[in-house]
């Protein structure tokens, strides 16, 4: 099957292949410091290619946007915070991958659904605080990070849980955007081999649809950075 007949395959509408090329560029924006617009992204892919399947058609459009986001931001970057969350979001990723593997389609779009329900919750609280009062200790750190890697494997949102705790740290904006970056590049690779080889979400079909979609995911963060 050649290049164009895999594009063919997907029976997308005109609508649908808008609404893609749309989700592309609001993941490079997104990547660029523009927060709270990632939901959108998961919503509108999963609407089109199911679930479980969206997550690996998205997942390359995000590395590619945090190859970007800590190659422009890299200066910045706070590692010690990184080195506390990143274990506990491992162990949460092989959580979700252990998870999503055993269980239907079905029980991955409910779940799926409560997290992003969860994620709006959440960003809509801390967007009314004017004042947030979080804690910064081991327990705190080790729960964020398994509820993070956990979300990010099944429904590749994250953002919402780790900004609380980025938000605990107080980091100025630069800050804040670059060890966000770095955190979700390293998590991003870690999960790559998962859904090549266990969970078979990424292929070369799903390579190939990403490859006409990743200029619009350049041409979002460079259109959010400027």
């Amino acid at each position: 099957m050649d290049y164009l007949q895999i594009l063919q395959s997907y029976n997308l509408s005109a609508i649908q292949w808008v609404a893609i090329f749309f989700s592309a560029f609001i993941i490079g924006a997104s990547k660029s410091g523009i927060k709270g617009i990632g939901i959108i992204i998961v919503i509108i892919l999963a609407f089109v290619f199911g679930e479980k399947a969206s997550t690996g058609i998205l997942l390359p459009m995000l590395i590619t946007a945090d190859v970007l986001a800590v190659t422009y931001y890299n200066r910045h970057a706070k590692w010690k915070y990184i080195y506390k969350l990143l274990p506990w979001m491992v162990i949460g990723v092989l959580i979700g991958v252990w998870v999503g593997n055993y269980i239907s389609e079905y029980v991955f779009k409910k779940l799926m659904g409560i997290i992003i329900i969860v994620s709006v919750i959440i960003m809509y609280y801390f967007d009314k605080k004017t004042s947030v009062k979080t804690p910064n200790n081991f327990l705190f750190a080790s729960s964020t990070g398994l509820m993070a890697g956990f979300s990010t494997m099944i429904g590749n949102l994250a953002g919402p849980v780790s900004n609380i705790y980025f938000l605990a740290m107080r980091f100025p904006k630069n800050e804040f955007i670059a060890t966000g970056a770095w955190l979700f590049f390293i998590i991003n690779l870690f999960k790559l081999p998962f859904h090549i080889i266990v969970w078979k979400t990424i292929t070369k079909e799903t390579l190939v649809l990403n490859s006409i979609l990743i200029p619009a995911v350049i041409l979002g963060f460079f259109a959010g950075v400027s």
